[in-house]
């Protein structure tokens, strides 16, 4: 298992939108940020990633620091766990593929 970081800022622009008053990260950023921290480990930038699960159990908010543990599968697939003050607030699997001209759509 390999664990990482991901601290977002306490005056994150997300904040003043969603929502006034009672800041969260939204989800598909969170998971955005996880699977680019997750690729920049792995040194498979520049790849597209397929998820088959996400889980949001809590929410994350500005100012919080995310511990990422993840491991890779035998066939690929990343397996991601995330907290927050020992709380899960994310769990999912995906897998990658480097992005070709032959891949993108036409």
């Amino acid at each position: 298992m390999t664990a990482l970081k991901l601290q977002f800022a306490v005056n994150h622009p997300c904040g003043a939108g969603h929502f006034p008053g009672n800041p969260i990260i939204p989800g598909a950023l969170l998971l955005d940020e996880v699977l680019i921290r997750i690729a920049t480990d792995l040194d498979i930038d520049g790849w597209a990633w397929r998820v088959k699960s996400a889980k949001f159990p809590q929410s994350v908010r500005p100012g919080d620091t995310v511990h990422i543990n993840y491991t890779q599968t035998a066939n690929g697939e990343i397996r991601f766990e995330c907290t927050v003050s020992n709380s899960k607030v994310m769990s999912g699997i995906a897998s990658g593929h480097p992005v070709t001209n032959e891949s993108l759509p036409s």
